[in-house]
């Protein structure tokens, strides 16, 4: 039996499920909803999200609302009364109108080990607390964000060398996995959903501006190399040096100690550059992207702009939280 599904999903996140959906002959993609396109880059090119691409190319109806809710695109779903509504990263709430539409389930595809990070930027927060593992959670949607019963989990280890970028490749794939063994399943209705533990629930809201900033008084090497890679590559962090914004895009925390304050440049030479961080700890900058500039390795800095700095010379300025 083939069963209709209208998929609705934003990132390169829900692609994989996408393809695996369309590939396979239980199932009929009715539609695929996307956010409308945005402007990007310096540019500001009105760009279509990789979702609506991948879609497109399979010729795909694309449906995309400015808000789902009351939009003639919604009442469109209602009135096909798909077997499965299924979301990966879409980014808006779904009424329940909406969701009782589905005549099966309307399941959600969420990149974390539900109850632990509810929101928008689950693996982003994940990563900057230090987790070592993360995963993705098939769920029964309901009108609260990300607080529907949990049908099935896939654990997902996080390396040290992991950052937003390779987790979200591994999740990906992952999750169509997982929502593609546990789609017969609730059909069939051999699943025992587990509701969520509220003492459990935390929350992952979208990146804030200020939480951009690194703090190299407060931090560790260790808590900074957290940091950089759960922002990278799609909300960079940074720090400001000599009254410029430099964004750091790789780092790696040193089993050294140090007496230089925090922020002090503790050694450099033409192809390294130590900072001091918190509880005397050391890191050393590996990337990073100046103001104006591409990202370059820490060599190319080093013979530019970085030339001027010396041992025991402040580096990592304090920047105010911006709000």
């Amino acid at each position: 039996m083939t069963h209709t599904v209208v998929l609705m999903g934003t990132p390169q996140f829900a692609v994989p499920i996408l393809e695996a959906l369309v590939a396979d002959d239980n199932y009929d993609v009715l539609a695929v909803v996307t956010q409308p396109d945005r402007p990007q880059g310096r540019k500001h090119i009105l760009t279509p999200s990789p979702v609506k691409v991948a879609a497109l190319a399979h010729k795909l109806p694309v449906l995309q609302p400015e808000k789902i809710a009351g939009s003639s695109e919604m009442a469109q779903i209602i009135n096909w009364q798909p077997d499965f509504i299924i979301t990966a990263a879409f980014g808006q709430f779904l009424p329940t109108k909406l969701l009782a539409a589905a005549q099966i389930a309307a399941v959600n595809t969420h990149a974390s080990l539900l109850p632990k990070y509810r929101g928008g930027a689950p693996v982003h927060y994940a990563i900057m607390n230090g987790d070592n593992e993360t995963g993705v959670s098939i769920m029964y949607m309901v009108k609260e964000m990300d607080a529907g019963d949990v049908i099935d989990v896939v654990k997902v280890p996080i390396t040290s060398t992991d950052n937003v970028g390779t987790m979200f490749d591994k999740l990906s794939f992952a999750g169509r996995d997982l929502l593609l063994a546990t789609l017969p399943k609730i059909a069939a209705g051999n699943i025992s959903p587990v509701k969520q533990a509220i003492d459990d629930v935390t929350f992952s809201p979208n990146i804030p501006h200020d939480k951009q900033n690194l703090n190299f008084e407060v931090e560790t090497a260790k808590q900074l190399d957290w940091h950089v890679r759960g922002l990278y590559p799609t909300h960079p962090a940074y720090v400001q040096v000599a009254g410029q914004r430099i964004k750091i895009t790789q780092v790696q925390p040193l089993d050294e100690t140090t007496t230089q304050p925090a922020g002090y440049v503790v050694e450099k030479n033409k192809k390294e550059l130590k900072i001091a961080a918190a509880n005397h700890t050391v890191l050393r900058v590996l990337r990073l992207q100046p103001a104006g500039k591409s990202e370059m390795p820490i060599q190319a800095y080093l013979n530019g702009a970085g030339k001027a700095y010396v041992v025991g010379q402040p580096w990592a300025e304090k920047i105010k939280n911006e709000r």
